[in-house]
């Protein structure tokens, strides 16, 4: 039972019952001397905390559901699943639907994609959307066609040609405009015809209809989305509302700053800053000030309910994961700072390559650099950190995880390599 601070008061009639409060049970049973006892409300760091994990799915096993249609409906309440090509685990789309749908494959994102209930574009990076936000990714499509390309000097008469192709032939891949007598180096060897179909792609006059492996295979919109899809430009307070709305619903409360992340344009940042205004005139939210002026806007509705609750469970998640992707909102709310280090030269990373957060209860508590090994059907564990102070539940709640983790990446064992604990090296080796 956790330790709290507890105040007597006087009832005029009571009944013997227990009452659940934030993890504590306190039990009445004196009922004829009308005597209770009530738990003072939790500290509002650890309930922000608890507000914005729930929201993202991550405080209870299966929130969304299973199957197909939880998989859609983690996607519709996230906003978006950003798409990662790195693979020394399993890539970050599947990863991040993994973390919350305990039965998630990849054929049901793949059957989500051919049933057009979500779509490939960009929210602030390469993402699967829900198919009923289209409308929000046009003006962004409208900036790639005209003020700002996606690449500068685009071939118009390649991309013409690769337009009519299409129209005539069907969906192709990057691979079907190949130029057979050259040589492909690689992912960054970006042909014109490459270059062209992205950049079709990125302004909207081409979609994403499947992916083939990890090749994106290109059709018309026309026929890949579906007749009831809203194509109406939105205006910039539609637009801004949308980015407040989505916000708030996957995470629970957020900054101006937050909503509009990785956006350019001050026109919108004005136009969701008034918005927000206009919300708390109107009581539909409120501020909350988490630290260092961080204010954040959350419904007064939300911010006064009782915070979820919160299990003992580990969870490993993807350094993609919405959760994680700000790194200031890991700083501010749970003190974890955070920043993926493939992309830091080696010999400045601090942590790894490619480590993963660490979740426990209600708390980032540390990251784990880890890489698959398909040809041998292993998970190797390069390095463990633990930052924050753990309960003695902790380790075998990780080795479930790990053990988890590794079947989820098609591994039957796993190598410990190095932790920064010996207790904690220990003891996993000993259960693993």
């Amino acid at each position: 039972m956790t330790q709290v601070e507890i105040e007597e008061f006087n009832l005029t009639a009571l009944h013997q019952r227990s009452i659940l409060f934030d993890r504590t049970i306190i039990v009445i049973k004196n009922a004829s001397q009308y005597k209770a006892y009530y738990a003072r409300p939790m500290s509002l760091a650890p309930k922000l905390r608890r507000i914005a994990l729930n929201q993202q799915g991550l405080l209870r096993t299966d929130a969304f559901g299973r199957g197909k249609r939880a998989t859609l409906r983690t996607i519709e309440q996230l906003g978006y699943v950003q798409i990662d090509t790195i693979s020394v685990v399993e890539r970050a789309h599947h990863h991040v639907l993994w973390s919350r749908v305990a039965n998630y494959t990849p054929r049901f994102l793949d059957q989500l994609v051919r049933e057009r209930k979500i779509f490939e574009y960009w929210f602030h990076a390469a993402a699967w959307l829900p198919m009923v936000d289209y409308r929000f990714a046009l003006p962004r499509m409208a900036q790639m066609h005209g003020e700002r390309g996606w690449f500068e000097n685009s071939d118009q008469k390649l991309m013409r040609e690769i337009l009519a192709r299409i129209a005539s032939e069907g969906p192709l891949r990057a691979r079907d405009f190949e130029d057979t007598s050259r040589g492909n180096t690689g992912w960054w060897d970006w042909k014109p015809a490459k270059q062209a179909l992205e950049q079709l792609f990125m302004q909207g006059e081409l979609m994403v209809s499947a992916r083939e492996g990890f090749q994106k295979v290109y059709d018309l919109p026309e026929r890949v989305m579906p007749d009831w899809v809203d194509t109406r430009m939105p205006d910039m307070d539609e637009y801004a509302s949308y980015l407040i709305d989505t916000t708030l619903r996957a995470h629970g409360f957020a900054s101006s700053t937050s909503m509009t992340y990785l956006r350019k344009g001050q026109k919108l940042r004005n136009a969701v800053r008034q918005q927000l205004q206009q919300r708390i005139e109107t009581g539909l939210l409120t501020t909350v000030d988490t630290g260092n002026n961080n204010i954040v806007y959350i419904g007064p509705d939300l911010l006064e309910s009782r915070a979820p609750h919160s299990v003992a469970q580990v969870r490993i998640l993807s350094p993609f994961d919405n959760t994680v992707i700000q790194r200031q909102r890991g700083r501010d709310i749970f003190a974890f700072d955070y920043q993926i280090e493939c992309y830091v030269p080696k010999p400045l990373r601090r942590f790894g390559y490619f480590c993963l957060p660490i979740m426990y209860r209600d708390r980032l508590v540390g990251r784990i650099d880890c890489k698959a090994h398909r040809a041998d059907n292993s998970l190797e564990i390069k390095s463990l950190h633990i930052e924050q102070k753990v309960d003695e539940h902790f380790i075998d709640l990780l080795c479930q995880a790990l053990l988890s983790f590794a079947t989820f990446n098609g591994c039957d064992q796993i190598l410990i390599q190095a932790a920064d604990s010996t207790d904690f090296l220990r003891h996993l080796k000993t259960r693993l």
